[in-house]
């Protein structure tokens, strides 16, 4: 898996949604993400940043945000746009190096429907949450059949936690263009 996505890093940030290079697209995902999570600068963990578009985007909007990724091309990537405003860690993010109740937010961005026992990587997010934190997945289920549904993932995440609530990401805005998937945000507050 490590190869394949070392493969992907030269030209992930091509992607629209991926890059975040497009300012309107940037501000889309501001709009997004920054009013479901706790104020700045709490603490956020970003598992499977890629080249860590949205753990700058949070960085530079007062977060203190720690990013990790299988992936060593795509971490020197980040690095580089982060620009020392990000710690960065070399990981899987099914079973991320982090202590039992260090952050404030869990976010993940299209990785839990790639992982092989998705149930058993959410129960190792949420134990990373402090009291009140929140688990924010980014999801789909797209063209390809690949993903997962809106139901799929809020059935996984109530395994585990009280509540989960989803926001249908419809609108070609974060993504660059037009999109006829389903995509998501589901945040789990508790």
């Amino acid at each position: 898996m490590t190869a394949f996505w070392d493969k992907q890093a030269a030209t992930f940030d091509e992607e629209p949604d991926h890059g975040l290079k497009d300012p309107a697209v940037r501000a889309a995902w501001a709009e997004i993400l920054l009013p479901e999570l706790p104020p700045a600068p709490a603490d956020v963990v970003d598992l499977g940043c890629g080249t860590g578009s949205l753990s700058v985007l949070l960085a530079d909007s007062g977060y203190h945000v720690r990013g990790l990724d299988l992936s060593p091309r795509m971490l020197a990537i980040a690095a580089a746009k982060a620009a020392g405003r990000v710690e960065f860690t070399l990981g899987d993010a099914s079973d991320p190096p982090y202590p039992e109740a260090s952050c404030d937010v869990v976010l993940v961005r299209h990785v839990l429907w790639a992982l092989p026992d998705p149930d058993a990587a959410i129960a190792r997010w949420v134990r990373l949450l402090r009291p009140g934190g929140r688990l924010a997945l980014v999801e789909g289920h797209w063209f390809t059949g690949a993903g997962l549904t809106a139901a799929e993932c809020s059935d996984l995440v109530l395994a585990h936690r009280h509540q989960a609530e989803v926001h249908v990401l419809d609108d070609p805005a974060p993504w660059g263009k037009p999109i006829t998937d389903e995509r998501y945000l589901l945040v789990s507050r508790t």
